[in-house]
């Protein structure tokens, strides 16, 4: 008998408040309103209907000050930079190589959110070697912020497959700001959906077996996790329940996403406590099979390559699978990762 650990979506919604159930059913409402206009398309009015979306989801937002979303916290540069990178990850023409390009320009975006905007943070310096040695050999200097105090205790958590590589991604961005060079530990989580199910009786489960993690390595830390999509909120609660359930108790949890659904969102706030939710964008609505719309289609594909049906790959050949450019680029992360798994 396998060792698992299953959340069911009645479970889940019990964390949502009448509010909640409100907001989420006139964001329903209005995606409906504006699908009436993609076949045949009218661009007005679809444009028309996701700015009225935009608008009473920034007003949602307002009351869940743990949803941290780039497009709503930062100014309209920046705004401009997001909507252009969530665009080539949207569009059914980007291909592998493009999608991972973006996506690494999508988390390096979130950690600055989240760790390196605030004025107030105290400046640290990089001393730096370069290849110019005459007349002598020189150095120049580089102002970073100095963040050791928020990313120095972090443990980067995995819910495989797609999340593997945006996790490596933060972890690289950790190790690059941390003026010791951190490498983050990783605890590696097989989490997934039941996906005969439907959104309303959905099933999240935590294979054990499959999983590689150190509990004694997770109380106290600041706990991250890096997942493209987050459409149900499902999965993190699943992993993070279960770790309470062993004793560890968190001083921080961090979730970072490409793309969120509002009820992804405020069911992980809900649901977690001392949880921030950091987003590059908010999507209105899921399908009735939890498929966030208008979304991305499956982030783990576009990014991993799709698994033969009989011959899903494990860790390791995900990681042989990055080939040569990702091995050198996260070579202390992709280390890391094999000696968890590896021993």
């Amino acid at each position: 008998m396998s060792n698992q650990v299953i959340l069911k979506a009645e479970d889940l919604d019990g964390y949502l408040t009448q509010t909640d159930m409100a907001d989420l059913a006139r964001l329903d409402e209005m995606f409906k309103e504006t699908m009436k206009f993609f076949d045949p398309i009218d661009k007005e009015k679809i444009i028309e209907g996701y700015d009225k979306m935009g608008h009473e989801m920034q007003k949602i937002c307002s009351a869940h000050p743990q949803i941290k979303v780039y497009s709503f916290e930062t100014d309209v540069q920046a705004q401009a930079e997001a909507s252009r990178v969530i665009a080539k990850l949207r569009d059914e023409k980007t291909d592998h190589q493009e999608f991972m390009y973006y996506s690494q320009r999508a988390y390096e975006m979130l950690f600055r959110m989240a760790y390196a905007n605030e004025a107030t943070v105290k400046k640290g310096h990089i001393i730096v070697k370069t290849p110019v040695n005459f007349p002598v050999q020189n150095y120049a200097v580089h102002k970073i912020p100095d963040i050791d105090h928020k990313i120095n205790n972090s443990v980067m958590c995995v819910m495989l497959r797609g999340a593997l590589l945006p996790s490596m991604i933060v972890s690289k961005e950790i190790e690059e700001f941390s003026s010791t060079g951190y490498i983050t530990p990783f605890a590696l989580f097989k989490i997934s959906r039941n996906d005969t199910k439907n959104e309303s009786n959905m099933e999240y489960i935590l294979d054990l077996d499959k999983s590689f993690f150190n509990i004694e390595q997770l109380d106290g830390k600041d706990l991250i996790f890096a997942d493209p999509m987050n459409a149900t909120g499902g999965s993190l609660v699943t992993v993070v329940k279960y770790l309470l359930s062993q004793g560890v108790k968190p001083k921080s949890i961090a979730f970072f996403n490409t793309i969120s659904t509002l009820k992804g969102s405020i069911r992980v706030t809900r649901a977690l406590q001392n949880c921030t939710c950091y987003t590059l964008w908010l999507d209105p609505v899921m399908n009735e099979k939890a498929y966030i719309m208008p979304g991305l289609g499956d982030a783990g594909d576009r990014l991993n390559g799709c698994d033969e049906k009989d011959h899903p790959r494990n860790i390791i050949q995900l990681l042989s699978d990055y080939g040569h450019n990702i091995s050198s680029l996260y070579r202390s992360q992709m280390f890391e990762i094999e000696r968890t798994v590896l021993g």
